[in-house]
């Protein structure tokens, strides 16, 4: 069932209709794994394959309470912002959800690789962990809506930062996040790693509220 608008002065009205809410519809939970493997395909893909099992991955660890989505007037997902808190994360498992879906020596050293892309969450601190639209509902100011909603939530839950790391590959999440007052910190080199994880660098950014 489709829950209550996250906040009705955020959900403006448009070609699409498109409404904010908390979470994501259980129905729409392959959607939410598949709009998230198509952001992050470029950096996982060496890691999680094959495609069919990343999805199922994906799928099993999706969790709702950390998370904030855009839907069409029928209920389909067509945007997501995950995030991340001391007391979990939109995508997060555990080794046991990997070995589930790719085996016990599969699940563990792909637990091993993708240990290095963890991100510890300091008090205080919002960590996002992506913004994802769905191509066909690109250009009509979701996922800046959807950055606005994830401070708003950082506020209600009490922290006053918000954080998130920007890879060298995507200059156009850089553009947003700057546009939207975030400000560049520290830049991090993945060195012979980023021939595992298609890119070089990734770039800390914060914003204040």
């Amino acid at each position: 069932m489709t829950q209550p608008p996250l906040d009705r002065s955020l959900s403006t009205r448009g070609p699409r209709d498109v409404t904010l809410h908390p979470g994501f519809p259980e129905d729409q939970r392959d959607q939410a794994a598949i709009l998230f493997w198509q952001a992050f395909h470029g950096k996982l893909h060496r890691i999680l394959t094959p495609e069919e099992k990343a999805l199922g991955f994906l799928r099993r660890v999706a969790d709702p309470t950390f998370a904030i989505s855009a839907l069409s007037p029928e209920g389909r997902l067509l945007g997501v912002a995950g995030f991340k808190t001391a007391g979990g994360g939109f995508m997060g498992g555990e080794l046991s959800d990997l070995q589930a879906v790719f085996g016990r020596f599969g699940g563990l050293w792909r637990g091993i690789a993708l240990s290095v892309l963890e991100r510890p969450v300091a008090p205080g601190i919002l960590l996002m962990d992506g913004i994802m639209v769905d191509p066909v509902a690109r250009g009509q100011g979701i996922g800046q809506r959807l950055l606005t909603a994830i401070k708003a939530r950082a506020g209600d839950l009490g922290c006053n930062r918000v954080r998130l790391d920007v890879i060298d590959t995507n200059p156009r999440a850089r553009a947003l996040y700057t546009r939207e007052g975030f400000v560049a910190g520290e830049t991090a080199h993945l060195g012979p790693l980023r021939y595992i994880f298609g890119f070089r660098a990734a770039t800390t950014m914060t914003y204040t509220l």
